[in-house]
């Protein structure tokens, strides 16, 4: 255990529980009701994504980073060239300066950290006790940790600022041969390389004799070796010119993003040198990932607002905890398989609107899961004794 490490034990009535519980329904209510739009506009989000690249896939025309061809103007255009720029940005908090296209300043501090685990019982009659242990660690950390908020800040208390946040500067003025990016082109060039500092001569005074070097970056502290909280370590990357391709909408001698006639604007930069094909069944990918992930987060939503909306069934039951545990499984087994059964239909009513044909069969699909779960709700019908298990009859 960590340094003041605190123990507390709370214990909850019967009808406490059953009183939140019933509290929980509507939120669990809401959550229900919420994941029925998000499925619903995920489908459309797919499709019209889906079209608009297949739109742009067909439109686009490949062109020369060497000069602006005018006849070009407005096309949805693909072209890969070298970006480049002749900007020096400046860290003027630590005296970096570099031509690149990005200059990140990654800042951690040392820090306390509490962890929690935490240990719930049931116990007959319906009550439960629960133990939450509070533990205590230093560890680095990018972001301020709020000891206030400690279960016991005493002996634990962090500094009340970040005194040197972490930072990205971007270069404005980014070119692919004849051509200039525009803002959110620019932000999709991400190839970061670490930056190694070897002095700390240019950093300015007030910093400087706190400051020293360590592991190809800058620290302020004592002594690296025996961190205290408060000490600082600070990194630094870049991002040089690099060969990129794009796909945009040609706009004098820059770009912007293109309307397709299917409702999706399409400005799209990867690092490298890849074909408008590759470009394209990338983003195809991607959105295919992005709508399963969205799926799953509305059957989570549906699952979860049921679970609470049902949870009270649980609650009654946990008189006995293992009845309690029998009914608990129950419930999540019954809210799941709800869940999936409802899912798939408001997926296959948005693609029946979207997309007739799919929509149809996963609409055949999510009614034969309805059915089997009926039958198992219903459950099995009774055997009746039959051959040696038959009950003799009197006289």
């Amino acid at each position: 255990m960590g340094q003041g490490t605190v123990t507390k034990v709370t214990r909850k009535s019967w009808f406490s529980r059953i009183g939140d519980s019933i509290k929980g329904i509507l939120f669990g209510l809401l959550l229900f009701l919420a994941s029925f739009p998000l499925l619903w506009w995920n489908e459309g989000r797919a499709v019209t994504t889906y079209k608009s690249l297949q739109e742009g896939a067909s439109s686009v025309v490949s062109i020369s980073a060497d000069q602006v061809d005018p006849e070009k103007e407005n096309h949805l255009v693909h072209l890969t060239g070298k970006a480049i720029t002749d900007e020096i940005l400046n860290d003027t908090t630590f005296g970096v300066s570099v031509n690149a296209i990005k200059l990140q300043r990654s800042v951690e501090m040392y820090q306390w950290r509490e962890r929690k685990t935490t240990r719930t019982e049931n116990r007959v009659g319906g009550s439960t006790e629960t133990v939450e242990t509070f533990s205590y660690e230093k560890t680095w950390s990018s972001s301020l940790i709020d000891s206030s908020r400690f279960e016991n800040p005493t002996g634990h208390q962090n500094p009340g600022s970040f005194p040197h946040p972490s930072t990205t500067f971007t270069a404005r003025n980014v070119t692919v041969g004849a051509f200039r990016l525009n803002p959110a082109l620019i932000a999709n060039i991400s190839n970061f390389r670490s930056l190694e500092m070897t002095d700390t001569d240019d950093v300015p005074a007030p910093l400087q004799e706190r400051t020293t070097l360590h592991n190809g970056g800058y620290y302020i502290g004592a002594n690296p070796a025996d961190p205290q909280i408060g000490d600082l370590r600070i990194s630094f990357r870049v991002v040089e010119p690099t060969a990129v391709s794009l796909i945009a909408r040609q706009v004098g001698d820059s770009f912007s993003p293109y309307q397709t006639q299917a409702g999706r604007d399409l400005q799209m930069l990867s690092v490298g040198v890849h074909t408008a094909e590759a470009m394209f069944e990338q983003a195809q990918a991607s959105n295919v990932r992005t709508t399963w992930i969205l799926r799953f987060v509305g059957f989570a939503l549906m699952s979860i607002g049921l679970g609470m909306v049902f949870n009270v069934l649980k609650v009654v039951a946990d008189v006995l905890p293992i009845l309690g545990k029998i009914v608990g499984t129950g419930v999540s087994l019954i809210t799941s398989l709800i869940s999936a059964v409802l899912s798939l239909l408001t997926i296959a009513i948005a693609w029946i609107y979207y997309r007739p044909l799919l929509g149809i069969s996963l609409l055949i699909v999510g009614f034969a899961i309805m059915v089997f779960v009926i039958m198992k709700i219903k459950g099995a019908k009774p055997v009746q004794p039959t051959g040696s298990e038959a009950v003799p009859s009197e006289g």
